[in-house]
């Protein structure tokens, strides 16, 4: 891809980027959120196309207009959210768009099936390929997006963040899965934030930022320090700010809080706190935080808010008494990506923008959206600007504006950082530090276990929906926290 350029309004994404990737190759694309590398991506799989440049494909000038005509020189782009479609079969998803046909124009589904099942098996992946997508894993639609790819023929497959919702488990199967396909011939080109997947499995690695290339080198020529230092254009020193606890009284009590997935949960959330809340996939970490903000209303046990027993049985009640959450997926339930900044960051508390009359006031929404984007430090053009439109980093700033603006007392965020760039991480981190030192509490959900490690004051661990271990920060071992994630006592 050669002297790239793209503009959309009011943000040039690419900025003249020549990017060459050498045939067998596993070639990893890394940037902050907002660099341009998934808008790069999807001009070589033809969902955009450049504004100016020209992309060679062995040694030949071609020309992508569409997704068709990338599929048609063999690439294909595994997008970070799975193109597929959640009713239909795997083996209907995988060939959607080229579905045999017999002589009488009906859909050979036995040939089908066939096909899929050698192509899934292929992969180490024993499914009937008749299973509906809605009954799979995420590592498993991992797998059929991988089965999609080969279906279509392609030899230089694009994978924008496969890691952001697998275990450690399923990484390391994707990643034999990919080491596999590159010993065959296959090019990758892997789009990750989680550098030290980029030592694992890359052999190149570009580095974009503002929508420039900054470089291209081996991977073995660098370290993680020196592409993020050229990932956000400045020394890094730290990976999580310092800060001093000022740890004050109880705000939250819960105890002995059951439902189909928890079992006698009871912890205590103080002041000034932030506590961390670490397990495996499936140990009850979401489902509590569901639990407490109402959502999914436990069957039996008790929640007191500065000593005082409730009942929260709705979302709306979470609210009144000054709980937020910040959820897992921000794109499905953070955001309205069609709704602009302004919208999004005003709509948990349109009574403070009311006029007198009971009509909503613009210069108050403007106003307040405004500030937080200043003090937050959103980046867009625009308090009009469509969230959708937004880096992960930004989004995920937009959907703290929201809950800010509604003045909790109780934040509770799923993944606060899952997606984003290792800049916008810290910045998140420095937002979570000022929110405790203002005496608001933090319940904080993390897969990644230095993350959690390293921001949080106490540490919960989970299995099987119950409550293993509450370690203090002097108690902190990563290989302790591990054991107890799996159900282990540490000495077994």
């Amino acid at each position: 891809m050669i002297n790239i350029s793209k503009l959309f309004p009011g943000v040039k994404a690419l900025d003249d980027v020549t990017f060459k990737v050498k045939a067998g190759e596993i070639h990893a694309l890394v940037g902050e959120n907002g660099a341009g590398k998934s808008t790069l991506m999807k001009i070589l799989d033809g969902v955009y196309k450049a504004d100016t440049g020209k992309i060679i494909v062995n040694n030949e000038e071609v020309k992508i207009n569409n997704t068709n005509d990338a599929k048609s020189l063999k690439i294909g782009l595994i997008f970070q959210e799975f193109n597929l479609i959640p009713s239909l079969s795997v083996s209907e998803n995988i060939f959607l768009g080229s579905l045999k046909r017999t002589r009488a124009r009906l859909v050979d589904w036995k040939s089908i099936n066939k096909k899929s099942g050698e192509l899934l098996r292929s992969l180490d992946f024993d499914i009937n390929p008749r299973t509906i997508i809605d009954d799979l894993s995420v590592a498993e639609k991992q797998l059929v997006e991988i089965a999609k790819a080969l279906a279509s023929d392609s030899n230089i497959i694009i994978m924008d963040e496969p890691t952001s919702s697998l275990t450690s488990k399923e990484i390391d199967k994707l990643f034999a899965i990919i080491k596999g396909l590159k010993s065959k011939g296959f090019t990758i080109i892997y789009i990750s934030h989680r550098l030290e997947e980029i030592f694992y499995i890359a052999d190149s690695v570009t580095v974009l930022r503002d929508g420039k290339v900054i470089s291209t080198r081996k991977v073995t020529d660098e370290t993680k320090n020196s592409i993020v230092e050229k990932m956000v254009g400045r020394p890094i020193t730290m990976e999580f700010p310092e800060r001093n606890s000022n740890i004050g009284e109880v705000i939250l009590e819960v105890e002995d809080l059951c439902s189909d997935k928890l079992k006698n949960i009871s912890f205590k959330l103080h002041k000034g706190e932030i506590l961390g809340i670490s397990g495996l996939v499936g140990s009850g970490r979401t489902e509590l935080a569901e639990a407490i903000f109402g959502e999914e209303p436990p069957r039996s046990g008790k929640v007191k808010i500065k000593g005082k027993p409730i009942r929260i049985r709705s979302t709306v009640q979470a609210k009144k008494n000054k709980i937020a959450l910040i959820p897992e997926d921000r794109k499905e339930e953070g955001l309205v990506l069609n709704f602009s900044i302004l919208l999004n960051s005003t709509v948990c508390n349109l009574d403070k923008i009311k006029s007198k009359l009971g009509i909503l006031s613009s210069r108050k929404e403007k106003k307040y959206t405004s500030e937080m984007i200043k003090k937050l430090g959103i980046r867009t053009p625009s308090i009009n600007q469509k969230t959708l439109n937004l880096s992960g980093g930004n989004q995920q700033k937009t959907v703290i504006a929201k809950w800010l603006f509604a003045e909790p007392d109780i934040l509770i965020m799923d993944e606060p950082t899952r997606g984003i760039d290792v800049g916008a991480k810290f910045e998140i981190y420095q937002l979570m530090n000022a929110m405790v030192a203002e005496s608001k509490a933090i319940i904080m959900i993390s897969s990644e276990l230095p993350e959690v490690l390293g921001m949080s004051d106490r540490l919960m661990v989970m299995s099987n929906g119950r409550v293993q271990s509450i370690l203090d920060k002097e108690e902190y071992d990563a290989n302790i926290v591990m054991e107890k994630s799996i159900g282990l006592s540490g000495k077994d």
